[in-house]
């Protein structure tokens, strides 16, 4: 049974820092990819950072680039974001997704199986 668990979220202001988890079980990091998205108020969801840690791969998004940083934690099948110099835009639900490896599409393709979500509010 996979089941993913997101932690972390909250109110903080601009400039601040997050770090959220996944906490992830059923499968293993070295078979699937996995990943953060989120969710903004009126809009769709949209990959934030995501691995893969069989094929070497990682995304990021650009808004995030040099803010957010993906990893796998030291507990097993636990997937952090650091989430540094936060912006009211970063403002989301955020979700920690995840699917079977698949070759040659990238990390953040097609998840199937969501987590219940992290709600990060960022005040100006």
């Amino acid at each position: 049974d996979v089941q993913l668990q997101a932690s972390g979220g909250g109110l903080v202001q601009a400039g601040g820092s997050l770090i959220l988890s996944c906490v992830a079980s059923g499968f293993s990091f070295d078979d699937w990819a996995i990943g953060w998205f989120r969710q903004a108020p009126g809009r769709k969801r949209e990959p934030v950072s995501c691995i893969s840690k069989s094929d070497g791969e990682t995304y990021t998004i650009g808004s995030v680039q040099g803010r957010f940083s993906i990893s796998i934690g030291n507990t097993k099948n636990t997937l952090l974001l650091r989430m540094n110099s936060l912006e009211p835009e970063d403002t989301a639900v955020y979700y920690c997704g995840a699917r079977p490896r698949l070759p040659g599409w990238g990390p953040c393709y097609g998840p199937h199986y969501w987590g219940q979500g992290t709600l990060v509010t960022v005040s100006s």
